[in-house]
């Protein structure tokens, strides 16, 4: 279908389909195998000046939005969703300072987060706190013109290869939801350190660790906002930053699609490929209007993000739900119609169904979604 995208939009996805196809692709079994982080192919990524696209121009960014990354992510996607979530890490780990940080503070980091020279990471959840963030351990005090941080931070993609993280802690316990605070921290700080890579069911290549505050000492200066305003900063960058899940899932679920269709034109049962028989090609025509149907919302999505981004948590949560919900049937099918190669490492759809799960689960999951989604239609037919 016609999106009817600019040039330079054109552009981004031409760029981002031929690392894709050239990079990733010939490599994701061996990335997945092995669980290496795939610096090589981020760091190309860096080069074609794809980790600035939602950063404004006057940070070295390109000046685009949501929808500009969206069109990147989803190519990236569809070559390997573990290559994918440590791309859009970087973003989400950004996007606090983008939100709400300080002239200084994004002057200071957002050019190197939009160059790649060093890549982000959003340190939000623990072992405690996972829906409920409400519920984080991680404390900062106030001393001197330093803050002391202390707590241990669990899931965090990119942990032990970001250089710049955007880091949520409890400075008022008796304030609520008003005593959080988002920090930077850097991974030279003293008293910072990361945990070992943890071992995952999809995703691999993609490192997920701990994120180990022990009087790790930041300066004052470091806060992003105001002090108290850190879960506002947190709904703001999820809000913004889920259509870019969502779009993982369009990438995910049309790279299924078109190994199913490949599989299914080639493989010959009864004397006949099977994809002439009804039950298969009606199967493969769900999915395709599945994968079409998702990219279709996430792009009307993140164009809504882009443009009204003060009201965005329905439209995101929308899309992420539906999106995710898609790649994860998706390449149950994908699996399905390959049979019992389909069940085989050898051939990709397995690796592809092991990563569809974590797009359910991660940003905040589907259950989660829906409990904003209902919020949301409640105050608009409260009105």
């Amino acid at each position: 279908m016609d999106y009817f995208l600019t040039e330079e939009q054109e552009m981004i996805v031409d760029v981002a389909r031929r690392i894709c196809d050239e990079l990733i692709i010939p490599q994701r079994a061996h990335f997945d195998e092995t669980e290496e982080y795939p610096r090589e192919i981020l760091n190309a990524l860096a080069q074609a000046d794809l980790y600035g696209l939602y950063i404004p121009e006057e940070y070295g960014g390109f000046g685009g939005g949501a929808f500009e990354m969206a069109l990147a992510l989803e190519q990236v996607a569809r070559g390997c969703t573990g290559v994918a979530t440590a791309f859009a890490a970087s973003g989400l780990g950004a996007y606090p300072i983008l939100v709400s940080g300080s002239e200084e503070l994004k002057q200071k980091y957002l050019p190197d987060i939009a160059a790649g020279k060093r890549f982000a990471a959003f340190a939000l959840t623990e072992s405690g706190a996972g829906s409920d963030a409400s519920g984080i351990q991680t404390t900062a005090v106030k001393d001197g013109d330093h803050w002391v941080l202390n707590g241990t931070k669990q899931w965090i993609t990119n942990a032990g290869e970001a250089g710049i993280y955007t880091v949520i802690a409890i400075t008022d316990r008796k304030r609520g939801a008003r005593g959080a605070t988002m920090f930077v921290v850097e991974d030279t700080d003293p008293g910072f350190s990361v945990g070992p890579k943890e071992k995952k069911m999809g995703i691999r290549c993609s490192s997920t660790r701990e994120v180990i505050l022990k009087d790790c000492r930041i300066p004052a200066d470091r806060v992003i906002g105001r002090p108290g305003l850190g879960f506002i900063t947190v709904m703001k960058t999820l809000d913004l930053s889920r259509p870019g899940i969502a779009t993982l899932g369009v990438g995910l679920g049309q790279a299924a699609l078109d190994e199913a269709v490949r599989y299914a034109k080639q493989r010959i049962q009864f004397d006949k490929p099977i994809i002439s028989f009804q039950a298969v090609s009606h199967m493969l025509a769900d999915m395709a209007i599945q994968v079409e149907a998702a990219r279709a919302l996430v792009y009307a999505a993140a164009r809504h993000v882009d443009a009204h981004p003060d009201k965005a948590s329905k439209a995101s949560s929308v899309c992420k739900t539906f999106a995710t919900d898609m790649a994860m049937k998706v390449t149950v099918d994908a699996v399905q119609v390959l049979g019992g190669y389909g069940f085989m490492r050898e051939y990709p759809v397995e690796k592809m169904m092991r990563d569809a799960k974590i797009l359910q689960i991660y940003e905040g999951t589907n259950q989660i979604q829906r409990n904003v989604i209902g919020q949301e239609l409640n105050k608009e037919y409260n009105k």
